[in-house]
């Protein structure tokens, strides 16, 4: 399976982005799909997480209210709609496919998320 991300750029503060991610899989309907990020010198983090159905979702508590995570497995696509962004978004954003609640099984090859104070 491989995740193409795309949707990234630079924003000023306040503003928004909406990032992509298509799978190549015949489906990824079976699948959670997930969003992370790593910021220069700090560790990858959780960022939002959907289930196969696209109704149940969850989010990092630094994120929550501002980004939505959403899916169309029509088009094999997850999407990360982030609003009201701050500095502190800065980061490359890696989209990720998971058989399991906790699990990655794929990641995604990353996009850049720049805020401009």
């Amino acid at each position: 399976v491989q995740l193409q991300a795309s949707g990234g750029g630079l924003v000023q503060a306040g503003g928004s982005l909406r990032l992509s991610c298509v799978a190549s899989a015949r489906t990824i309907s079976n699948y959670y799909m997930k969003w992370f990020r790593q910021a220069p010198g700090k560790e990858r983090e959780f960022v939002a997480r959907v289930d196969w159905s696209g109704s149940t979702t969850s989010y990092a508590d630094s994120v929550k209210g501002r980004f939505t995570i959403s899916r169309d497995n029509a088009k094999n696509t997850v999407y990360l709609q982030m609003n009201s962004l701050n500095v502190e978004d800065t980061a490359v954003y890696y989209c990720a496919i998971g058989s399991r609640l906790s699990q990655v099984d794929y990641w995604g090859q990353g996009t850049q998320v720049t805020v401009s104070s």
